[in-house]
């Protein structure tokens, strides 16, 4: 089985090259509607939403005198950190894309992300390059080292 990373290297037969149809396709999820694969646009807006939470959380607890400390920006980080591990191992979404119906789903379509892939992932984020080197299903690299999926759900 090929490495998950392989399908970003130039003649790889691990997915490097475009798929056949659309986004999701390999992993059985629907074109468009509930399911399909979430847009980069709409992914980025969810985890700004969960920053200016963390920054709202770190202000409400050490007060607007933090602004100016040296570990201000260390401690928004560590919340944001927090937040996002916690709700995506156990609810399968972040606040922020849950706002703008998103959730994580797995590649095999179990239940619940769980810790590890949560940790792996929300890690891989906070490095901030792996999501914007993308695949053709629109995976970053912190999802495709996951073997997650953002996903739109609709609200009925």
């Amino acid at each position: 089985m090929a490495r998950w990373i392989e399908s970003w290297l130039p003649g790889s037969s691990a997915g490097g090259s475009a798929p056949a149809g659309h986004p999701g396709e390999r992993f059985g999820l629907p074109a468009t509607g509930h399911y399909s694969v979430a847009g980069f646009g709409r992914r980025i807006a969810g985890v700004v939403l969960d920053w200016f939470l963390a920054y709202l959380l770190v202000l409400l607890v050490a007060g607007v005198d933090a602004l100016g400390s040296s570990e201000f920006g260390w401690w928004v980080l560590g919340t944001w950190f927090v937040i996002t591990a916690l709700t995506v191992s156990v609810l399968g979404t972040a606040p922020g894309h849950l706002a703008l119906g998103m959730r994580v789903a797995r590649t095999d379509m179990a239940t619940h992300v769980g810790v590890p892939r949560a940790l792996l992932r929300t890690a891989m984020i906070a490095v901030v390059l792996p999501p914007f080197l993308r695949d053709a299903d629109g995976r970053g690299w912190h999802d495709r080292a996951s073997r997650t999926v953002v996903v739109r759900v609709l609200r009925g």
